[in-house]
């Protein structure tokens, strides 16, 4: 259930991205083409990829992240707390780093997967007999066949790019947490969980303002040779660099290419996030973890 909706609007997000300027007028013509030309279910093509690597790649991140953060807490990034100049706590700058850090280091896992997913969200076709790729196993052993091993981290670049913006998710949530705690013997007063929730999803939107360009030629370094298909007969088939398709993007519709897709993150990234962080917190302070604010 956690990758079943956001799903649907990423596969939206996807096509919005990678298809030739013209082809959708925006996410609900998006919507209504995939439904009434392929069926309701295509809006889950490339589904199996994150369901199965999500749980690794967000396990990556966060555990990296609260290492992170623990190594920059007793390395130099650390302030009084307010009201108890015995007691340390990471700085903002240093939460920023640490969300850097870790997304550079989730990229591993997450590269493979958002290639596959990409790959399948982009066949239009309606019969999978038509499809290029009959599932991500097919398309891993296409890539492969093709590109080599290494050609499943094609975009590479683009997904570290993306996710260094991790960087303004983590910096944003603690702003918005300390704020939070200043509403404290207040009639404004937040509950700890409430405040994780709140700023979870305000923070989420702070990255997506910033990472959607990354993410829009990332996707599209990954779509690579889309429109055209991926065959032997695209051979030889060239990685793009993140600057020329970042190149190509702005010289073919300006600043604006390169936020496509954004309204559709915004909608579906609140409440993923807001929980997902929620969540997060509470198993941190459930177990002990050692305090970083």
């Amino acid at each position: 259930m956690a990758t079943a909706t956001p799903h649907t609007f990423d596969t939206i997000k996807t096509r919005i991205q990678c298809s030739p300027p013209g082809t959708y007028r925006g996410a609900m013509d998006v919507l209504r083409q995939i439904i009434r030309n392929e069926g309701f279910f295509a809006l889950y093509k490339g589904a199996t990829p994150p369901a199965v690597g999500w749980a690794a790649i967000d396990s990556l991140l966060m555990g990296s992240l609260h290492n992170y953060r623990l190594f920059f807490l007793r390395h130099g990034l650390s302030e009084p707390v307010l009201g108890d100049p015995g007691q340390q706590r990471l700085t903002l700058f240093g939460h920023g780093v640490a969300g850097l850090f870790a997304g550079c280091t989730s990229t591993i896992l997450a590269t493979p997967m958002e290639q596959l997913k990409v790959k399948l969200q982009l066949q239009a076709e309606k019969d999978v007999k038509l499809r290029q790729f009959s599932g991500p196993i097919d398309c891993a052993r296409k890539i492969i066949c093709l590109q080599g091993v290494f050609g499943l981290w094609s975009g590479f670049m683009g997904s570290v790019a993306m996710r260094t913006n991790f960087f303004w998710m983590f910096l944003s949530f603690e702003v918005f947490m300390r704020g939070f705690s200043k509403l404290q013997n207040t009639p404004y007063e937040v509950s700890t969980p409430a405040a994780n929730f709140w700023s979870g999803g305000l923070a989420s939107l702070v990255f997506w303002i910033m990472a959607i360009p990354a993410d829009n030629v990332k996707n599209r370094m990954m779509a690579h040779p889309y429109p055209r298909p991926y065959s032997s007969q695209s051979l030889p088939i060239i990685r793009p660099s993140f600057v020329s398709v970042a190149r190509q993007a702005y010289k073919a519709e300006g600043v604006s290419g390169l936020y496509r897709g954004l309204g559709t993150c915004i909608v579906r990234a609140f409440p993923a996030n807001a929980c997902a962080l929620l969540v997060y917190e509470s198993i941190m302070c459930a177990t002990g973890a050692e305090k970083i604010r």
